[in-house]
């Protein structure tokens, strides 16, 4: 019993060290979300940190409009990261869950 306890505190601290991993390479995933007419693109990771935003010479114009399609394109985009980020941590975390029956929280 004793070292099945110590097998499994193994697995979780490679477990833990999978979801670092995971966490440090998702900061180089990059996700591309753009307005319906392309005036406006953003780049964010898929922890959700904005790398790049382009805007069209257009949206500058009108200071209201810009900012609803700053709010509709990051919201969108950090969705997409979202699940991308909630994807991957959720595999890395059920490789490492021993199998209890009845006990499948990653589905």
């Amino acid at each position: 019993m004793f070292g099945d306890m110590m097998n499994m505190m193994g697995k979780l601290k490679e477990t833990q060290q999978k979801v670092e991993d995971t966490k440090k390479r998702l900061d180089t995933v990059l996700v591309d979300e753009s307005s319906n007419d392309g005036k406006l693109k953003i780049t964010l990771t898929a922890n959700r940190s904005i790398k790049s935003i382009e805007i069209d010479d257009a949206l500058i114009q009108d200071k209201e409009e810009l900012e609803d399609y700053l709010i509709l394109t990051l919201n969108k985009a950090i969705e997409k990261a979202t699940k991308i980020n909630e994807t991957e941590l959720a595999a890395v975390a059920k490789q490492g869950m021993p199998n209890i029956p009845g006990m499948d929280l990653f589905k």
